[in-house]
């Protein structure tokens, strides 16, 4: 069975996150596993607090799951930090799979979940390892990534990221 690792944070209200992850993974058959890296109190209309995992504790999440079970597969979400960031870049290249990049620095909401001005997640996006795909299904981390101009649709920010 295929083995696969998100790296992402956690939504109270069940549609979004490490929730939204395992119900994708489970409805593919697939052995999901999560590393948490920050918690919400949100709802559908918007987030009302975020408390960051502590970047070591994030990798020791990691490292248990790689160590025992394995990973096949690994999906980056919200990392809430630049020093989550690198722990979790550093955790997920020395395991050598594959690793799809879903950046999520703003909710569905409009709430901000890390700010687009941190410098080091702008160049891992843009520079990303041969082994890293990148997506996004949120428009508005999408425009975020965007230096110059801001997005307000879907087909805008599609426009722009071409």
């Amino acid at each position: 069975m295929l083995r696969l690792l998100s790296v992402a944070g956690s939504d109270s209200g069940g549609g979004a996150g490490i929730q939204a992850d395992l119900k994708v993974f489970a409805a593919l058959g697939v052995h999901g596993m999560t590393a948490i890296t920050a918690l919400t109190a949100q709802h559908t209309r918007g987030v009302e607090g975020v408390h960051v995992v502590p970047p070591a504790f994030v990798r020791a999440q990691i490292d248990a799951v790689a160590r025992d079970i394995g990973v096949d597969v690994a999906k980056v979400g919200m990392l809430a930090t630049a020093d989550t960031v690198v722990v979790v870049a550093d955790a997920l290249l020395a395991l050598g799979c594959p690793i799809v990049v879903d950046p999520v620095m703003v909710a569905t909401s409009g709430a901000r979940l890390l700010s687009p001005a941190k410098p080091l997640f702008r160049s891992s996006v843009a520079t990303p390892s041969p082994i890293t795909a990148s997506s996004t299904r949120n428009w508005q981390s999408a425009s975020s990534l965007k230096k110059t101009a801001k997005a307000t649709s879907i087909s805008a920010t599609k426009s722009k990221a071409t």
